[in-house]
């Protein structure tokens, strides 16, 4: 007994202890937040005040500039015919929507406490990775209306505290009303009359329940539950909120069992979409730009396909999201493309592919193009064709940005010979020839394959792939493709880290504005500038949004400044020299073709542009004669010519190598060049083989690559600081794994000197 009288003790005085803790913490927090607590509430309380019922309708148009003030597109929705006032919104609309999203809408004051609490323990539980839930009616018209889609607890903070107001300013069925109102429902319906009309081409008094709960389905996640897309994925949701209804008594049982049951046969109304191949770049520039502004972050590197596939998801959310606010919110976008450069690109693409008139079923043309050019001064896209012109009613698929194709060997000055000239290789480093079909059952091991000795710049030219899969796998996947991370191509994942990928076998692909802004990066000197027609946004109010982004280094000046040169060769003696390019303005390129000639690729710069074409079919298949060097560079070359002939500016602006650098390794990297010729088991010394000299000096040689690499940095910044650091504890790992005391300890001296260079 007395045991337990010690511990009743010991318990009580520890809650009084962890009660004081808690009081103290807690008094600590008022004071310290009180006056932010304060500042979002007067906030709240004063947006609310300025709004009225306009507030909450979605209904100003948006304007859309070419680079001479030239109108090229306004987006819009018809709202005011498909705004419904309470009293004409079907009661089932309002019982499902309370029913699934907010069941105590009626009793609450426009947030739900209960709820609140389990957002703020998820919060510390997952210490911090949980931020969102428990949004009640009131609180998600407060953030659409007022606030972004930013995941934060402070964003929760605004969005409880404007929510309160509202429901002090209006009635709980003016919120409903604004609410339904405002809801979106994926491809530009706000509303459920405007959905109604949409999906099913009735009112929405004349939706049946099931066809009620269906559409309501869609604004948790428009994209997924798009229905013109993905028209089966909205049945399961649909269900839950049949039941939702049921348990709240808006159902009955017999109600609910033949609702279910009930089939939801679309009937959508057909809708002419944008046209125009500009237009429709702009508005994904526009989009995307407003996803950033709403606090999306922008990914380009993902743990696995699983990781990728939730943030596709997500992604597509917020862009139908903000695509949604772009129809409706009043913006002026104005852009830097070109009449007169999209003209002649568009004719240009037409004139070439004219020859081949098959059309499928819906009329588009089976043989397409698309392409895109660069300003490489201004970093701008002043032109983007995404396919043949043609009349159609079929809404124009823009492939510049939208389509994502195989790049072939145009790649592969992106993530192989780039990266490589980045790293201690250059143009007469030696590379090994290998045979592909070997190498292919060897994976990233094909690095120990042999082949004919080519130099780096005679397998640009040449592009030959056994070069390039063996030097990809010399400095692995994940180097290579680091790089095309740091530009921002969006569907490299997971499974793109594999030999395959040097020679352009991605798993979805790359655009023609990812490809021309990567090849205007090494025109740059390896500065990347984000690719957009943007110039201003401004918003309703006429305050301007667009803020440019500033651009940072993908490679050092001088591999790209060797990049250009060697790509050079390609257009005059190279892969792409039946291109004839004889102007006295300098240009550099790419050819790219894949298997059996599937898709058809030229990327090429000159000191003004960047520009990339290609050319292939939306239903990948084989196309006689398609080349790189071919159709793609016959576009190139007559649309380059008219860009160029007036150009002041002839040659490249080059970064000549260092001349004080420490390293100008030479790339070899290759086991069979240490003493070549003698037997691996061959002793050098006791216990010291022919094999361990050759692994030593492979190490030594990587290690003196990162060296070189590590000199070439801006060491101003903090990010390319951190690199450096990286750089180093790469590089003295790599060289505590020679075996040699001797060679060890001379790579050791050369790594501590560069400490001594001021790095």
């Amino acid at each position: 007994m007395a045991v337990w009288k010690k511990i009743g003790k010991f318990l009580l005085i520890l809650f009084i202890l962890l009660l004081t803790a808690a009081a103290g913490a807690g008094g600590y927090l008022y004071v310290r937040y009180r006056p932010v607590y304060e500042a979002y509430r007067a906030d709240a309380v004063r947006v609310v005040a300025e709004s009225d019922e306009e507030t909450f309708r979605k209904n100003l148009s948006s304007y859309i500039y070419d680079d001479s003030g030239n109108l090229i597109g306004k987006l819009s929705i018809d709202s005011e015919s498909d705004y419904l006032r309470y009293e004409d919104i079907p009661q089932a609309v309002v019982q499902a929507f309370v029913a699934v999203e907010d069941r105590r809408f009626w009793e609450h004051e426009g947030y739900d406490p209960e709820g609140i609490v389990r957002v703020c323990y998820r919060y510390l539980a997952t210490r911090g990775e949980e931020k969102h839930g428990a949004s009640t009616i009131t609180q998600q018209l407060a953030r659409s209306a007022f606030l972004s889609n930013e995941v934060s607890l402070e964003r929760k903070v605004r969005e409880i505290l404007i929510a309160a107001e509202l429901e002090k300013k209006y009635t709980k069925e003016q919120i409903l009303e604004f609410y339904i109102n405002s809801a979106y429902f994926s491809n530009r319906c706000y509303g459920i009359e405007a959905a109604a009309k949409k999906y099913f081409s009735k009112s929405a008094k004349e939706l049946s329940v099931s066809e009620t709960a269906y559409l309501c389905a869609i604004p948790n996640a428009p994209s997924f539950y798009d229905p013109l897309k993905y028209p089966e994925h909205a049945v399961e949701r649909r269900d839950k909120i049949l039941n939702d209804m049921y348990e709240c008594g808006y159902l009955t049982s017999f109600d609910l069992s033949r609702a279910q049951r009930y089939p939801v046969i679309l009937h959508p109304k057909e809708a002419k979409g944008i046209q125009n191949y500009e237009t429709t770049y702009a508005v994904d520039c526009a989009v995307r730009y407003l996803m950033e502004l709403d606090g999306f972050v922008f990914r380009y590197a993902f743990e696995n396909m699983d990781t990728y596939r939730a943030y596709l998801e997500h992604y597509n959310d917020v862009y139908e999201f903000c695509r949604g606010k772009l129809y409706t919110e009043g913006y002026v976008i104005r852009t830097s493309l070109n009449e007169e450069k999209q003209a002649l690109l568009q004719k240009t693409i037409d004139e070439t592919l004219a020859f081949d008139e098959e059309a499928g079923p819906e009329g588009i043309y089976a043989l397409q193009s698309a392409s895109t050019i660069i300003d490489n001064q201004t970093h701008k896209v002043v032109a983007v064709v995404g396919g043949r012109s043609q009349d159609t009613d079929v809404y124009t698929l823009n492939r510049a940005y939208q389509s994502y194709r195989q790049p072939g060997s145009s790649f592969k000055p992106l993530a192989v010979y780039g990266p490589a000239l980045d790293n201690g290789y250059t143009k007469d480093s030696l590379l090994n020839n290998i045979d592909v079909a070997k190498a292919k059952e060897m994976g990233v091991d094909a690095v120990s394959l042999t082949g004919n000795k080519v130099s780096l710049e005679r397998a640009v030219e040449k592009s030959l792939n056994g070069c390039a899969w063996w030097l990809f796998c010399s400095l692995t996947p994940a180097k290579g493709l680091a790089y095309v991370n740091l530009m921002e191509f969006s569907r490299i994942v997971p499974d793109d880290y594999y030999p395959a990928s040097a020679l352009g076998g991605l798993t979805y692909g790359v655009t023609t504005v990812e490809m021309a802004n990567g090849y205007s990066t090494l025109a740059n000197q390896g500065e990347y500038h984000q690719a957009t027609c943007l110039i201003s946004i401004t918003d309703r109010d006429g305050r301007e949004l667009y803020e440019k982004a500033e651009p940072w280094e993908v490679y050092t000046p001088s591999a790209a400044s060797e990049m250009v040169e060697i790509l050079k060769g390609v257009i005059s003696q190279g892969t792409a020299a039946s291109m004839k390019w004889d102007l006295p303005v300098e240009a550099a390129g790419k050819t790219g073709t894949t298997n059996e000639c599937k898709d058809g690729w030229f990327c090429g710069i000159t000191p003004d542009f960047a520009m990339s074409v290609w050319v292939g079919y939306d239903e990948p298949r084989i196309l006689e004669n398609l080349y790189g060097a071919t159709y793609p560079a016959s576009i190139w070359k007559t649309v380059m010519s008219e860009l160029v002939k007036d150009s002041t500016r002839v040659a490249f602006t080059l970064e000549e190598e260092h001349s004080d650098s420490a390293y100008y390794a030479t790339g070899a990297m290759d086991y069979n060049s240490y003493l070549p010729g003698r037997s691996d088991d061959e002793v050098l010394s006791e216990g010291y083989t022919v094999r361990n000299y050759r692994e030593d000096h492979i190490l030594a040689d990587r290690a003196e690559a990162l060296m070189y690499q590590m000199q070439n940095l801006n060491l101003e910044t903090a990010y390319y600081a951190q690199e450096w650091q990286k750089l180093w504890e790469e590089a003295e790992q790599l060289i505590g794994q020679i075996y040699s005391q001797k060679l060890r300890g001379k790579e050791m001296e050369k790594l501590q000197g560069l400490l001594g260079n001021g790095n």
